[in-house]
């Protein structure tokens, strides 16, 4: 495969023209069984073909320049052009259209296989403040990992933190400058010591939580005290779920009992195994042969105790 020389897949190039590869760019050609040849720099002739599609294709994809909020709604749009630039007549041959010839090309492709898992690797060390940074912007881990020695693995939409073989941590990679992404479930432990942070808390401004809790949690904030009683419900989520507690608080609002030690009984309720009805199971032993009244035995017995007697 002829390619250019940009730092993503040439790192060093030296007064020989010997090239130094990017690591993670020669990992992706082994995955695909490729030999990557570079081009001479500065030498457009080497590759005018591709220049010159490239300049077709920025003309008509990206002037004037699209905005979007996020990359998925920039390949949405993206797609949709180039479908509409597939059904333009082909450049050699007028009587048919571009897609069409696309599609015969397409049965002999080979199959593109396994994904190639594409992402740049970095040591990071985690704040005291539980935060990794990756360019100018700071993404959250589990507060138990503060002060230790992670991998951050950045992919282009997302950055995952990865300590030993676990994926610790995952969140949209941000494009902005100098900001800081927290996940509040992250520093859940400890709210445990200092429930008061839930208040003012930079993790918790904004926690999007489910409406049931967010109407448990609006009822206890309201009164003295609540902020532990609240924390002492999240801290229930850890052990049997989100979803778990989440139908529980949903139970007390219909129900009209926000009491801590009513929804804790509901969550019982929701984790404890079902014992199945009598009436559905089968392995009790069943009658074979119908039982006939016949009050002579209760004589027999009595003649039988006196005997005894």
């Amino acid at each position: 495969m002829i390619i250019d020389n940009p730092k993503t897949m040439v790192t060093y190039v030296s007064r020989s023209k010997d090239r130094v590869f990017h690591p993670r760019f020669l990992a992706l050609m082994n995955h695909y069984v490729m030999e990557p040849v570079a081009c001479t720099p500065a030498a457009g002739w080497e590759k005018g073909q591709i220049e010159n599609q490239v300049g077709f294709l920025r003309g008509q994809l990206f002037a004037p320049k699209p905005a979007f909020d996020d990359l998925d709604a920039l390949n949405g749009w993206l797609r949709l052009r180039c479908e509409e630039l597939a059904n333009r007549a082909h450049p050699e041959q007028s009587d048919r259209k571009i897609s069409d010839v696309f599609a015969d090309e397409c049965a002999e492709l080979r199959p593109l296989g396994r994904a190639f898992d594409g992402y740049v690797e970095k040591a990071a060390r985690v704040r005291s403040t539980c935060l990794v940074q990756y360019a100018t912007n700071r993404y959250s881990v589990p507060s138990r990992f503060a002060g230790e020695l992670v991998s951050l693995r950045a992919y282009a939409d997302r950055i995952v933190v990865v300590s030993g073989q676990n994926v610790i941590a995952e969140h949209k990679r941000r494009f902005t400058r100098n900001a800081s992404y927290f996940e509040p479930w992250h520093y859940l432990p400890l709210l445990d010591r200092k429930p008061g942070a839930l208040r003012d808390g930079a993790p918790f401004v904004g926690w999007q939580l489910p409406e049931a809790m967010h109407r448990v949690r609006a009822h206890y904030m309201a009164g003295k005290g609540g902020d532990r009683e609240f924390v002492d419900l999240l801290l229930l989520a850890q052990d049997h779920g989100i979803e778990v507690v989440e139908i529980a608080c949903e139970l007390a609002v219909e129900q009209n009992t926000l009491r801590l030690p009513a929804i804790i009984n509901l969550i019982n309720q929701l984790v404890e195994p079902v014992i199945a009805p009598w009436g559905e199971s089968h392995a009790y032993p069943q009658l074979t042969l119908r039982p006939e009244a016949d009050c002579k035995r209760y004589e027999t017995l009595c003649v039988a105790g006196e005997a005894v007697a």
